[in-house]
């Protein structure tokens, strides 16, 4: 999951998220019919979410998904997997659909049309109902594996931000990577090393109100950070492009991300901070 065409519509998260995936038995038996049939109940919600985006990623899904369940069997939460389509051409959408209806703790989310990855995400940030979400590209270029470290840490956080060791990307990526994030530290402030990591866990509570717009998966933890929340980073594996290519150059990845930088430092600087004292604290 890489370069996006630009998305036009900003937002924030919603507190109220739409249903997530079907029980076992409601996707087998499906709701009775008739006008007294009496409503669904709603489901329980997992205790963790992973958001997967992806863009032109078919070939790497299969083996995705069965690193991403071997995980989360080893971490031993109830979950969903919320998968979004942002307007691929290679049959990901369709592959995305059939294993929602084999699988109910799948949920397909599907763009009508390409709009990018900060579109796609808070796409699937807004189905996600778990009270941990984990964000992980499709690329297959985190090791799943790495869950119960991503977890582990969020013990004594609110985000636990990866950050790649190894990288197995070309040199130009590498420095353009490098460039951004010392020019974002030094322009905002922040502290995350690696931003451009997708792997990443947040408390539920962290990401409630914070703001999206075109180019925040970029900065999502700072402004997490920004708002008060304990951040953390953790060393995580990399690992070469297995299928498919990158749709980031230089260009995409170090000028768009300095472009919006201008912006950022901007709602940095308006954003609200306020806490309500407990009522036995009040006058």
């Amino acid at each position: 999951m890489d370069k996006r065409g630009h998305g036009r519509h900003t937002g924030e998260m919603e507190a109220s998220l739409a249903t997530g995936p079907r029980s076992p038995a409601t996707a087998k038996a499906g709701p009775p019919s008739g006008p007294e049939a009496p409503a669904p109940a709603a489901l329980p919600a997992p205790e963790l979410s992973v958001v997967v985006p992806a863009y032109n990623e078919r070939e790497n899904l299969v083996p995705l998904f069965a690193e991403l369940r071997q995980a989360l069997a080893a971490v031993g939460l109830s979950y969903e997997i919320v998968a979004v389509d942002d307007g691929s051409r290679d049959g990901t959408a369709e592959w995305l659909v059939r294993e929602g209806r084999r699988d109910a703790s799948v949920v397909p989310v599907l763009l009508a049309a390409n709009r990018g990855q900060s579109a796609a995400l808070a796409a699937g940030l807004r189905r996600a109902r778990g009270a941990v979400i984990v964000t992980l590209d499709a690329d297959l270029q985190n090791d799943p594996a790495d869950l119960p470290r991503l977890l582990a840490a969020l013990e004594g956080a609110d985000v636990v931000s990866g950050v790649r060791q190894e990288r197995q990307d070309d040199w130009r990526r590498r420095l353009s990577s490098r460039i951004a994030n010392a020019v974002r530290r030094r322009v905002l402030g922040d502290t995350i090393t690696d931003i451009g990591c997708s792997f990443k866990a947040y408390r539920r509570e962290a990401l409630d109100g914070v703001p999206l717009f075109v180019g925040a998966h970029r900065f999502l933890p700072a402004l997490c950070l920004f708002r008060g929340a304990r951040v953390t980073e953790v060393p995580l594996a990399h690992r070469p492009r297995r299928h498919g290519v990158s749709k980031y150059g230089v260009a995409n990845r170090l000028g768009r991300g300095l472009y919006d930088l201008i912006g950022v430092r901007w709602l940095r600087s308006r954003m609200l901070d306020y806490r309500e004292k407990p009522p036995a604290e009040r006058d």
